[in-house]
């Protein structure tokens, strides 16, 4: 009997289609690509960028705090410093040592202040695209468009808000800011809102309550620290400007970076809180000066409170000096000189409010001298000012304030002072010769309008030498008649001596001024028109009326009239070009005038020299230039001469002087008093020019101003000799 096999059991799977098993090897496959993915993605965060998104761990938890490197001496031509840094304490308070009181006032300001913010924020966004409309047309804004600015200004400035007061409970916060207070000088509701104000802008830093607080009250600080909870002492550097206003404006100040600052590319890399340059020298050289900020690196909390830590600091490196061309003891001397002029000129009645001079080398544009009245003393900006204080140092009005720099950015007509240029201009061209005599009479009368001497003065018809030497004011109308239909030739030699356009002088800002044409007047007529037209307004202001060029426009011009506008220091280049080319055949060079000598280490070793090569070369015809130069010495030296009784006993044959004075009708203000003069010297040439704003007559005022600064300057008896000339 044969075994029986048994049976096989039946095979449950039904047999896979080649179908499902593709699909099945493609979702497997997938799953393993994405497993893969998340694999090497985690390799990728824990091993190669661990270390990256450690550090950016560590910066979310660490906060860098700048620590001021003290900034690099500024000194005169002769090394003696002007500008320096000292070192003193700061008396700081540390937040988190104040009481709870004090904190509940920082939460209760911020959220007034955010909230404040926020609702002024419509108005702010509406004034800055007024702004960049107003931008973007490229014209001078009309009187409608500075009102309808004035007025979103008004509405976009956001009110201080008022820190909330200490409650009556937080005696002990009180008695600290008021024992603080007696020993430091200040207010101990001035000091509860610094440290309320600095924790809101800072929660992490230490708020400086006093910057130099001086050495008594540091010292009882330090003795009774058990009785200042919280109150700290810390070296710092400041600013020190120990000469106070004197070149003020040129100097310039320093004060913490801004965040619009920050976006220039000159403070790239800044830390917020550094202090750099903000005008004037300090801010044009600040790269220099500036140093290298250290970095204090404090670690917060998740909150942002600071938390103990061992953070090393980075020291701070000091900043490179800067030596200027500038001779501090003819500085102040022009300074105290200024100041005589002005009590001169307020003592004939004349209001005398403001004033500038200039003193250059002319052979190489070197500034010997520079100054602008009223001043003031950049040590007040080494603690913060109120909007009140930096709106009087502002100033209102086009006439500006202290803080304006009338030397380099002064807008003025410069009255009889332009004469040299306009005969210059018209020898050149051959629209008179040397000896033809003009301007007879007291008056000179072109289309029903008469153009007059100062006081009706009657010179008689002169040549070229004595029209200058006397300032014939109806000699140099007749010459602007004349030279009419050749063109702007006086508005050429003008450009060629350096008028109307900056000078390149190493500060931030200069005036441009103008230098009227006929080209001038066609734009600004059409820049009127069409203000009148898009504002519907019947005058913007921008000309007083719309009319062409006429002969009259140049008559004006021919004696530093009608609408030319320039400053000092335009009229010292002009000069500086004359004097130069008088003493080399008649070629000149219009120079760059310059205040920067060198770049030294602080320890005294050389970095850089700083070079400014003339602007350009000029040729000048050496026979006219010759008779111009004769008419402004004598002038400065004859019987007769406007300002001969200024430079009585002078030596003209060791230091002769070549001067013109100048008299400018700015209306509708009074008279303008200028002054301008080269005085000669084989090895210290000088070229001064002095304006007071309402100062009168230039040889009352302006004139004994510059014999001062040259007597100075060649170590003269030092005097103040008014002239009683009243020529313009």
């Amino acid at each position: 009997m044969s075994a029986i096999e048994p049976a096989r059991r039946r095979d449950p799977h039904v047999p896979v289609s080649p179908q499902l098993a593709l699909r099945v090897a493609i979702i497997g496959g997938v799953a393993m690509v994405l497993f893969g993915v998340i694999f090497f993605r985690l390799w990728y965060l824990q091993v190669l960028s661990g270390e990256q998104y450690v550090q950016q761990a560590d910066a979310n938890r660490v906060r860098d705090l700048p620590i001021a490197a003290p900034r690099g001496e500024i000194l005169d031509r002769e090394g003696h410093p002007i500008v320096n840094s000292k070192t003193t304490n700061a008396v700081q308070i540390v937040p988190d040592q104040m009481p709870a009181a004090v904190k509940e006032q920082v939460a209760a300001y911020e959220k007034t202040l955010f909230a404040t913010e926020a609702s002024y924020r419509p108005a702010i966004e509406r004034l800055v695209r007024f702004e960049r409309v107003l931008a973007s047309q490229h014209l001078k804004a009309t009187k409608a468009q500075k009102r309808e600015g004035h007025r979103l200004l008004r509405a976009a400035r956001v009110p201080k808000v008022p820190i909330p007061q200490l409650p009556a409970s937080a005696g002990h916060a009180r008695g600290l800011f008021v024992r603080l207070g007696q020993v430091i000088g200040l207010d101990w509701r001035t000091i509860d809102e610094r440290v309320v104000q600095g924790v809101t802008a800072t929660p992490y830093a230490n708020v400086t309550i006093k910057t130099d607080a001086g050495v008594g009250p540091l010292t009882a600080l330090g003795e009774r620290q058990s009785e200042f909870p919280g109150v700290i002492q810390r070296p710092v550097s400041i600013r020190s400007y120990p000469y106070g206003e004197m070149a003020a404006q040129v100097l310039g100040h320093v004060g913490q970076v801004s965040p619009e600052e920050l976006k220039l590319k000159g403070f790239r890399g800044v830390l917020q809180g550094t202090v750099v340059g903000q005008e004037g020298l300090e801010f044009y050289y600040d790269h220099y000066l500036r140093g290298k900020t250290g970095v204090e690196r404090v670690q917060v909390n998740a909150e942002g409170h600071p938390v103990p830590s061992n953070l090393a600091p980075s020291p701070p490196l000091a900043g490179h000096s800067l030596k200027l061309t500038i001779d501090l003891g003819l500085q102040r001397e022009s300074e105290k000189a200024l100041l005589e002029g002005i009590g001169h000129a307020r003592a004939l009645g004349r209001r005398a409010p403001a004033g500038g001079f200039v003193a250059l080398d002319p052979r190489n544009g070197q500034v010997l001298a520079i100054g602008s009245y009223p001043s003031f003393n950049p040590n007040l900006f080494a603690k913060p000012l109120t909007p009140g204080e930096f709106a009087r140092l502002q100033g209102t009005g086009s006439a500006g304030g202290p803080l304006t720099d009338r030397a380099v950015n002064g807008a003025y007509p410069t009255g009889s002072t332009f004469k040299p240029i306009t005969a210059l201009a018209a020898l050149e061209s051959g629209v008179i010769t040397p000896s033809e005599a003009l301007g007879a009479g007291k008056c000179i009368v072109v289309s029903s309008e008469k153009f007059c001497n100062a006081g009706q003065a009657e010179y008689g018809a002169v040549g070229l030498v004595q029209a200058l030497k006397v300032s014939s004011d109806t000699y140099f109308f007749e010459v602007g008649k004349l030279a009419n239909p050749h063109g702007p030739i006086i508005q050429d030699m003008a450009h060629r001596l350096g008028i109307g356009q900056p000078t390149g002088i190493d500060l931030p800002s200069e005036l441009e001024g103008t230098v009227p044409d006929t080209k001038w007047r066609k734009r600004e007529n059409e820049a009127e028109e069409a203000c009148e037209r898009r504002t519907h307004l019947p005058s913007c202001g921008i000309v007083s009326e719309v009319r062409p060029w006429t002969v009259g426009d140049d008559m004006h011009l021919a004696v530093g009239q009608g609408d030319l506008l320039t400053d000092p220091l335009q009229m010292a280049v002009a000069y500086s070009t004359l004097a130069n080319a008088f003493e080399n055949g008649g070629e000149g060079t219009v120079v760059t005038p310059h205040l920067g000598m060198e770049v030294d280490e602080s320890g005294g070793g050389l970095v850089q020299s700083l070079s400014f090569p003339a602007k350009r070369h000029v040729r000048l015809d050496y026979g006219d230039l010759s008779l111009v130069m004769e008419g402004l010495h004598e002038a400065a030296s004859q019987q007769g001469g406007t300002s001969a009784e200024v430079w009585a006993g002078w030596d003209q044959s060791q230091h002769p002087v070549y001067g013109k004075t100048g008299t400018a009708q700015h209306e509708p203000l009074e008279d303008q008093s200028w002054y301008m003069a080269y005085v000669g010297d084989a090895k210290r040439p000088i070229v001064i020019a002095v304006t007071v704003e309402q100062g009168g007559f230039g040889a009352e005022t302006a004139a004994p101003v510059a014999r001062l600064m040259a007597s100075k300057w060649f170590g003269k008896p030092e005097k103040f000799v008014a002239g009683s000339s009243k020529t313009l």
